[in-house]
C-alpha cells in the first residue's frame, strides 16, 4: 500500500496535507479517487458523491485546523474522503463492514467527526448549535457546514439558515452544488462580480465602503439605504442580491469545486468575513470515473461492481422493482393513481412510472413532511396517492401522518421500502421503527408481504379494499426461501403446517422464510410447529388470534422494535381469549443496530432460522 498510494498513505492527520506542494496535493486527489473506486467496488457504498467532493475535502482540511475547527457533513454519505484524511486510511477497506468503519460520520469513531449524520438537511442546524456552544465556552474557532444542493430541498436546511444568519463570525456554510453549472445566461457582469467577490480585497472594500458611507454627514446613511434597495451595478458590487444575503450571509461564488487554487482562495476569503458566509461550490458528481460521471444516480449508492465496466456484479430484481412494475400496471387502468417520491425515483423503483406517467409522478425533493401533506391534498380530491419512501426516511413525516392523513381519514398509501434490517448503512438507515410508529396511529392499515405475489396483492388491496391511511412495507432485496407446498389463501393471514400443533410460531414479512427453514429443522428433531403468517399486520385478524390460542406455546418473531410492535398487540388480543398459554416475544429490543450485512445482523439478533430454532428449543 505504501508504494501504491505514496502520498495518501503518508496522511496520518490533516496537518500532513498542509505540508504538501500544489503538485503533491493534485496527486493526493488522484490517489484518493483511485482508492475510492477500489474500495466501493468491493464493499458497495456511496461513490459518485465522494468522487465529486475530493478537492473540496482536501482543501477544507488544508485551510482549517480540525478538530479545533469543526466540519459538519450533511447526510454524511460523502465523508469517505474525510475519513481517509483523518487517520483512518489504514481502515478504509473495512468501511460499511461489520466491526469496520461506518459509512457515515460517527462521533464515537473519530474526534474529527463533529456530528453524526445519515439523513439530509441537518448540517446547518447542527453546525449552528456547535458554533453557539463554542461561543458560550469562550472558544474561538471556525464551524463549517457542508450541504449539497439536494439537501437544500429539505425544509430543515432553511430553518437552520434562518437562525444561523444571526451568528456573526467564524460560521461558514458550503453549498456543494453537484447538479447545476455556471450557465452562459448568467451574464458577463454577474460572472465578473463573482470573480471580484472572491478576491481577498473584496470584503475589505465592502466594509470600508460601508464605514465611509456611515460617516458622511446627513446623507451617508440615507445613501447606504438607497444603495441597498437599488438595482444599480454599484449596489450589486457591494450587496449581492441573493436569498442568502437576505438571510444575513455573505454570498461567495460560484466556485469551481475541482480547482485547488480557486477553492483555497475562496476559503481564505470566507475565513476573513465578520458575517456568516455562504460559499457556493460547483462540483461534478462522479468526477474522475466515467461510469459514475455518466450515471451519477446509479452510482449514488451502489453494491459491488466491476471497476473496468462499472457494471453491477448483481442484477437480481428485488421488491423495489416489483413494486414499480405493479404500480405502473395499476396506473394504466386507473388515472386516479399518482406516485410521489422524496428524491428517490431510482431507489424506490419508480423510474418507469416517472417516464410513462409524467403528469402523475411527483418528485418533491428531500422533503418527506411535504410529501405526506401533499399526498393528503391530492386525496381530498379523490386522487389515490402512493408515496414511495424508505422506512428510515418516513420517520420525518410522523407528525403529518397523524395530523394531516389519519385524523382526516384520507386515503393515502405509503409504500415503505427497506423495511426491517438494511445492513451496511447501519444505525441511521435500519427500517426498524415504522411498524411501532404506524401501529400507534388509529384507523391505519399495514400490510407486510413476504413474497412478490403478496406485494402485488397488497398494493391492489391498499388501493381498492382499504380506506384511510394504508401502508405496504417490504424489505430491501429480493424473495427468500419459499416452500413448494405453501398455499396462499388470504391477504390477511395464512397457516402453514398442522393447525392443531401445540407450538405456534407467528411472524410476518421476510422472517416467514426463516420460520419455514426453522420449522423443517425442528421437525427433523421431532418437534412439530405451525406457522401463522401475517400479511395484514394491522388490524390483526381475530381468526388468526383464535387459531394461535389453540396452542399452549406461542412464539412471535418480529423484525422490528418490540416496544409498540405487532407482537405486543397480538399478545393483548390473546390475553382477551382467556386461555392458558406461554407467550414469548422476540424482536429488536431497546437498541440500535449497527452496520453489518443483513444476514449478520439477523444472526446477531437471533431472528434468522438458527435463532428461531435456538429460542424455541430453549423455551420448550
Amino acid at each position: 500500500m505504501e508504494n501504491e498510494y505514496k502520498i495518501l498513505s503518508t496522511i496520518k492527520s490533516p496537518k500532513d496535507i498542509r505540508a504538501l506542494s500544489h503538485n503533491e496535493t493534485e496527486e493526493l486527489c488522484a490517489e484518493i479517487r483511485e482508492k475510492l473506486i477500489e474500495v466501493v467496488s468491493v464493499n458497495g457504498g456511496h461513490l459518485a458523491s465522494n468522487l465529486g467532493i475530493v478537492e473540496l475535502t482536501v482543501m477544507l482540511h488544508k485551510c482549517f485546523n480540525c478538530p479545533k475547527d469543526s466540519i459538519v457533513w450533511d447526510v454524511g454519505h460523502q465523508s469517505y474522503v474525510h475519513k481517509m484524511l483523518t487517520g483512518r486510511f489504514d481502515k478504509i477497506d473495512t468501511i460499511r463492514k461489520k466491526d469496520g468503519l461506518a459509512g457515515f460520520p460517527k462521533r464515537s469513531e473519530s474526534k474529527y467527526d463533529a456530528f453524526n449524520a445519515g439523513h439530509s438537511s441537518t448540517s446547518i442546524s447542527a453546525a449552528y448549535g456547535i458554533a453557539t456552544a463554542k461561543n458560550l465556552r469562550g472558544e474561538s474557532s471556525y464551524t463549517i457546514a457542508v450541504i449539497g444542493d439536494g439537501s437544500m430541498t429539505g425544509g430543515l436546511a432553511y430553518e437552520g439558515l434562518n437562525n444561523a444568519g444571526r451568528y456573526k463570525k467564524n460560521f461558514i456554510v458550503i453549498l456543494n452544488d453537484n447538479k447545476m453549472s455556471i450557465s452562459n445566461n448568467v451574464g458577463a457582469l454577474a460572472k465578473t462580480l463573482s470573480h471580484m467577490r472572491l478576491k481577498p480585497t473584496y470584503l475589505r472594500v465592502k466594509r470600508r465602503t460601508e464605514i465611509i458611507l456611515s460617516h458622511i454627514p446627513l446623507i451617508g446613511n440615507v445613501f447606504k439605504k438607497v444603495l441597498k434597495r437599488s438595482k444599480s451595478k454599484l449596489k450589486n458590487l457591494i450587496y449581492k442580491n441573493t436569498l442568502f444575503d437576505f438571510l444575513g450571509y455573505t454570498y461567495l461564488g460560484p466556485v469551481d469545486g475541482h480547482d485547488l487554487d480557486e477553492l483555497e482562495n475562496a476559503l481564505e476569503v470566507a475565513k476573513k468575513s465578520t458575517e456568516p458566509v455562504l460559499l457556493h461550490v460547483v462540483t461534478k458528481k462522479g468526477k474522475g470515473y466515467e461510469p459514475a460521471e455518466s450515471h451519477p444516480k446509479q452510482f449514488h449508492g451502489i453494491g459491488k461492481f466491476d471497476v473496468d465496466t462499472g457494471e453491477p456484479l448483481s442484477s437480481k430484481k428485488g421488491f423495489s422493482y416489483v413494486f414499480g412494475k405493479q404500480l405502473c400496471t395499476l396506473a394504466q387502468k386507473d388515472r386516479k393513481i399518482c406516485a410521489i417520491t422524496a428524491a428517490m425515483t431510482l431507489g424506490t423503483g419508480l423510474s418507469d412510472f416517472s417516464r410513462k406517467y409524467k403528469g402523475r409522478f411527483f418528485d418533491v425533493g428531500i422533503a418527506e413532511e411535504h410529501a405526506v401533506t401533499f399526498a393528503c391534498g391530492l386525496a381530498t380530491k379523490g386522487i389515490i396517492p402512493f408515496f414511495a419512501v424508505y422506512s428510515t426516511f418516513l420517520q420525518r413525516g410522523f407528525d403529518q401522518l397523524i395530523h394531516d392523513a389519519a385524523i382526516q381519514k384520507l386515503h393515502v398509501v405509503l409504500c415503505i421500502d427497506r423495511a426491517g434490517i438494511v445492513g451496511d448503512d447501519g444505525e441511521t438507515h435500519q427500517g426498524m421503527f415504522d411498524v411501532s410508529m404506524l401501529n400507534t396511529i388509529p384507523d391505519t392499515t399495514i400490510f407486510s408481504p413476504c413474497y412478490f405475489d403478496e406485494l402485488k396483492q397488497s398494493l391492489n388491496a391498499a388501493a381498492y379494499m382499504c380506506d384511510g391511511l394504508v401502508s405496504v412495507r417490504y424489505p430491501r432485496g429480493g424473495e427468500l426461501y419459499k416452500p413448494q407446498d405453501l398455499e396462499k389463501t388470504s391477504i390477511d393471514f395464512d397457516v402453514y403446517g398442522d393447525e392443531n400443533a401445540d407450538i405456534a410460531l407467528i411472524t410476518y414479512g421476510r422472517l416467514f422464510s426463516y420460520a419455514c427453514s426453522a420449522k423443517e429443522a425442528l421437525e427433523k428433531e421431532g418437534i412439530s410447529i405451525k406457522i401463522i403468517k401475517l400479511c395484514r399486520i394491522k388490524p390483526i385478524d381475530p381468526k388468526a388470534v383464535k387459531i394461535a390460542s389453540k396452542s399452549s406455546k406461542i412464539f412471535f418473531f418480529e423484525e422490528s422494535l418490540v416496544a409498540g410492535g405487532i407482537a405486543e398487540s397480538f399478545g393483548y388480543e390473546l390475553k382477551k381469549q382467556g386461555t392458558s398459554y406461554y407467550y414469548k416475544i422476540h424482536g429488536i429490543k431497546d437498541r440500535f443496530v449497527r452496520h453489518e450485512t443483513v444476514s449478520e445482523a439477523l444472526r446477531e439478533l437471533r431472528l434468522d432460522d438458527k435463532g428461531m430454532v435456538e429460542i424455541i428449543k430453549e423455551n420448550i
